[in-house]
Formats: structure tokens, C-alpha cells, sequence
């Protein structure tokens, strides 16, 4: 793990300078830290606001920024008016991340910056993500993944250095929580997001709400089925106050990329036919 380090350093060295994508999360803040660490002042941070993104995570990575005397550089994106997004489709993350990253290479070459580099690692490895292939095709570069750092590694290596984010819930965007095909709206988006603020406030160390029409699938630790049965009345409540008619937990739990269960299941009966 520490050998890992050593090249991660060493190639942030070789770039010389570098825009970190940073959204606030476990991995960016991570890789953000050591650029600082490398690279000095030739590294900024470079944070995309928009509704797929909770806003306490943009007043996260700023607060970091801030207390870390780095240089940030944000931008709101209007990601729905983006054409195919709100239909989301099977490659609405590949879709989304070229449009974010486009933006933020021009962030980039506009402060003289010789490389954009994002914090994937190599857990990401193995799941269904359309959103590398934009990250290849525009030569982001993914110092985590080269590096072949995995998330446990991520978070004791952030533990080391004191970093708050070290046993932060692994996060990904809003968008994530809708089954391909269902249509991505603003409305629906700030039900999601007022459901999970509460499952937070709650202290559930790790979820997902899942929004399926106007049922709300909630996957959570498995650990933690019977404190939220014990909430059962008031989170039914809250979340019919978010929106939702109907809630449901998820017996299997939580885990990364549920919603690509059924890529895999519409792949698998096509290879049966």
C-alpha cells in the first residue's frame, strides 16, 4: 500500500501540474491532498455543481479547499438540459462525464494547467461504467487507478493523514439512484436527495434511496435493518413528505451499482434467446 503511494506521488510529480476533478468524496479528496502535497500551488481543485449533486457536498469540498490553501475553481452545469440525459439512458454517465470533463479542460488550459486528472481507483474496475470510456477518450488522467490503489487502501491512507473523509459513505450522483429508462426530472431528483438527507441525519453509516416512479427502495447495511425498522413509521412519513407514496427496503441490502442488476439480467436473457 505504501509502495502504491510512492508511485502516486512520483507520477503526480511527472505531471507537473494538474486540475483535480473534486467533488468532495473519499477518493478526490484523497488525491487532492497528496497533488497539494507534490505539486504545490501547481495544482487546483475543480468543483461542477448541478442537480445531480447534494449541495452539502459542494460546501464540503469547499470548506476542504479553504482549510487547505488550495486553489478552487467552480461551475454550475445545467446537466438535464443536456440532450439524452433526462431520458437516461444505458450511457447517461458516459454522456454526463464528457460534458463535465470537457468543461473542466478548458478550466484547465485557461489557468495553464497541463493535466486534468480525476480519482477513480480500482474498484471501479469491476462494475458497469460507462463514464471511463469518456474519461479515456478525453485523456483524464486516473492516478488512483494507475497507481492500483483500491478504496480500502484510500481510506486508511486518508486515515493517515488525519483526512475527515477516511470512513466517509462512499457517494455517487443522484442520477445513480434511477433504473435506466425512467425519466431523470429536478423534482424527482430533490426527492432523492431530501430522503437520503434524512437516512443522514439519522446516522445510517451507508445507503442509497432508489427511486422507481414513486416507490422509494431503500438499501441500507444489512447491520442496520433493525434500526431502521424501529424508524419504520417516521421514515414513512418523511418520505411521503419528500414526495414518495410508497416505501420499501431492500432485503439484499446495500451495494454499488444495484441498478446495472438489470443491464446484466436484459444482457443475459438476450444471450439466451
Amino acid at each position: 500500500m505504501y509502495k502504491k503511494l510512492e508511485n502516486l506521488k512520483k507520477n503526480l510529480r511527472e505531471m507537473g501540474s494538474v486540475a483535480v476533478a473534486f467533488s468532495g468524496g473519499v477518493d478526490s479528496t484523497f488525491l487532492l491532498k497528496i497533488a497539494k502535497e507534490v505539486l504545490g500551488d501547481k495544482v487546483i481543485a475543480v468543483t461542477a455543481s448541478s442537480e445531480f449533486f447534494p449541495a452539502r457536498e459542494t460546501l464540503e469540498a469547499v470548506e476542504f479547499c479553504r482549510a487547505e490553501n488550495i486553489k478552487q475553481i467552480s461551475f454550475s452545469e445545467n446537466i438535464l438540459s443536456v440532450e439524452n440525459i433526462s431520458e437516461n439512458p444505458e450511457n447517461r454517465c458516459y454522456i454526463c462525464k464528457k460534458t463535465l470533463f470537457k468543461k473542466i479542460l478548458e478550466i484547465a488550459a485557461e489557468n495553464k494547467i497541463s493535466y486534468v486528472a480525476e480519482g477513480s481507483n480500482m474498484d471501479d474496475n469491476g462494475d458497469y461504467r460507462p463514464g471511463l470510456k469518456a474519461i479515456a477518450e478525453l485523456k483524464i488522467k486516473s492516478p488512483l487507478r494507475e497507481a492500483e490503489l483500491y478504496k480500502s487502501e484510500i481510506r486508511q491512507l486518508s486515515k493517515d493523514l488525519n483526512l475527515k473523509t477516511f470512513d466517509k459513505p462512499s457517494f455517487a450522483c443522484l442520477a445513480s439512484r434511477f433504473v435506466y429508462g425512467e425519466n431523470i426530472t429536478a423534482e424527482k431528483l430533490k426527492m432523492v436527495d431530501a430522503a437520503e438527507q434524512f437516512l443522514l441525519d439519522k446516522n445510517f453509516k451507508q445507503f442509497r434511496v432508489r427511486i422507481h416512479n414513486n416507490l422509494a427502495r431503500i438499501e441500507i447495511l444489512p447491520a442496520e435493518f433493525e434500526k431502521l425498522l424501529n424508524l419504520r413509521e417516521e421514515i414513512i412519513l418523511q418520505f411521503k413528505n419528500c414526495g414518495f407514496n410508497y416505501v420499501a427496503l431492500d432485503l439484499q441490502g446495500y451495494r454499488t451499482g444495484s441498478m446495472n442488476e438489470t443491464l446484466k439480467k436484459r444482457n443475459n436473457d438476450a444471450f439466451n434467446e
